[in-house]
């Protein structure tokens, strides 16, 4: 269901201000109104010298730990890992997973190694936390734009095109990789969320193929085509503490896009399950009434449409995710028939934007307009807010950064050639 619905705003409190956007980022922010009320990201390299560089600090194992307890529970049932990991304090999800995969949990003195096994009042449970398992990918001596860092995490501005973690296509030059030289991490365990409850370009799912040794610290993520901001814990504890914020969606999160078209109305709500395309292994799609029948999972997507653009023929567009699901900005912008511009997985967008584009601007701004919209190989997304309690001094810290140069460039374009305003940022 497609519906109206007011947008809250940000409650602009407890900000730090890190350091200013270079002289040429400051054209960016432009974008925005008063973004700088935000900490915002500097393309400085991370040893500038007004980047804090911890000292190494002790991390805590927790291997052999060890849980001896009888499961009370008010009435149903409870998986077994979620059960784990609410006595548990300060281990990931996704460490209790493999301490159960490793056969070192028993109910009712019978070993049990399948995670979503139910637990229920009464069982006996006994279990003993694994050791943290060696390291697979490669430290790399990668640039990274580090916006905040302390002893417990940073924060980076992942730039378009850069991969989050490796993978079989992309074993090296991720933003793990990068990440493991920069701090000399020696093994911290991955996010893995309750039952799937939040999988998509944000958080892991349980179906995917989780492992310490492979997603170092990485709390949420990123398509690879998609610019901004990523926390990234060093320690245990402060993973386990901003995955649960994930999961109870306290993390504040805003994107900004470009459409190929203008969202109508002009802000509301997407409430359409988003499930794997039938026709299109590599794509969701957005797909209404099918929650009951299970080839979908809720997807709700607030949205508002901050500008159009060439005379209607695109929109600088704010999303925020009431859940997180693999490629739910996507999926829900091409159900509302305005996929992002550059996205061609999701709608043939460089062919829709160019009729739309070529129909509505001056000739004179024709010809450089289709220039770049031919040569944009990404989706115009990007994560420009980031927000949490910092999981050791409970502060809330909020982190903003301007988009990136080439979808600078396309919006100024863009604007250019024919610009209403429509609002400004909710969390401005």
């Amino acid at each position: 269901m497609l519906s109206v619905s007011p947008v809250p705003s940000f409650s602009l409190t407890s900000v730090k201000s890190l350091r200013s956007p270079s002289p040429s980022l400051s054209s960016f922010i432009s974008f925005f109104p008063k973004l700088s009320r935000f900490v915002t990201a500097s393309s400085a390299t991370p040893n500038s010298t007004d980047s804090h560089t911890p000292e190494t600090i002790p991390r805590v194992n927790n291997a052999g730990l060890k849980l001896n307890e009888t499961v009370d529970v008010t009435k149903g049932k409870i998986r077994l890992d979620s059960w784990i990991s609410s006595r548990v304090h300060g281990v990931s999800r996704a460490r209790v997973q493999s301490s159960i995969r490793q056969g070192l949990v028993s109910v009712n003195g019978q070993v049990v190694d399948k995670v979503s096994h139910n637990v229920k009042a009464g069982d006996e449970v006994h279990c003993t936390i694994s050791k943290l398992q060696p390291l697979k990918a490669e430290a790399e001596d990668i640039p990274l734009d580090i916006v905040y860092e302390d002893q417990h995490l940073l924060v980076v501005n992942k730039p378009p095109h850069m991969v989050v973690h490796p993978a079989p296509g992309n074993p090296t030059g991720t933003l793990v990789n990068g990440i493991l030289h920069h701090c000399s991490l020696p093994c911290v365990a991955a996010y893995s969320n309750e039952e799937d409850d939040d999988s998509d370009e944000e958080t892991f799912s349980d179906d995917e193929e989780m492992s310490s040794s492979v997603r170092p610290g990485i709390v949420h993520r990123l398509d690879k085509g998609t610019s901004g901001l990523l926390v990234v814990a060093k320690d245990e504890h402060s993973h386990a503490h901003l995955a649960e914020q994930f999961k109870l969606h306290t993390i504040e999160r805003v994107y900004i896009s470009l459409t190929s078209g203008v969202p109508s109305p002009s802000q509301g709500r997407i409430d359409v399950p988003i499930g794997r395309d039938s026709n299109n292994r590599i794509r969701m799609a957005a797909i209404p009434g099918s929650l009951s029948r299970g080839r979908a999972r809720h997807a709700a997507s607030r949205y508002k449409v901050i500008e159009t653009l060439a005379g209607g023929g695109s929109a600088l567009v704010e999303w925020r995710l009431e859940t997180g699901r693999t490629h739910q900005i996507r999926a829900h912008a091409k159900y509302m028939g305005v996929p992002l511009l550059g996205d061609e997985v999701y709608g043939r967008t460089k062919s829709m934007a160019l009729s739309l584009l070529n129909k509505r601007v001056s000739r004179s701004d024709q010809e450089e307009i289709l220039e770049l919209v031919s040569k944009m190989d990404r989706p115009c997304l990007h994560a420009v807010v980031l927000g949490f309690e910092h999981p050791c001094t409970g502060e809330i810290i909020k982190f903003s950064c301007p988009p990136p140069p080439d979808l600078a460039e396309i919006v100024g374009l863009l604007r250019r050639s024919g610009r209403e305003k429509v609002t400004t940022l909710s969390a401005l």
